[in-house]
């Protein structure tokens, strides 16, 4: 499966809470930040571990959020960041 989105592209992350075994952190969703670069493709975490999967592999990105964007309390350096592995499925392009 061909990557949709690229390094440095801004993509936002979807506003869900499915039941069951998630691998993207409540904290970043509904949050936008950039694409810092492309991972290999894998099989879909969220289905394996119900055993619901066909081995299709699934593109993963490393995003790069500012720290403030994603608390807004946050005190720290305004340049600080975090870098979170987030699977292609729940990635939007962020909106301008």
């Amino acid at each position: 499966m061909t990557a949709r989105f690229g390094p440095r592209e801004e993509v936002t992350v979807a506003r869900r809470y499915p039941p069951g075994h998630l691998r993207t952190p409540f904290y970043c969703r509904g949050r936008t930040g950039v694409v810092e670069r492309v991972l290999p493709a894998s099989i879909n975490p969220e289905e394996e571990g119900f055993g619901m999967y066909d081995r299709a592999q699934v593109p993963l990105y490393r995003v790069r959020f500012r720290q403030v964007d994603l608390w807004p309390s946050y005190a720290g350096p305004a340049h600080d960041t975090v870098d979170i592995e987030i699977y292609e499925h729940w990635l939007v392009k962020a909106e301008s």
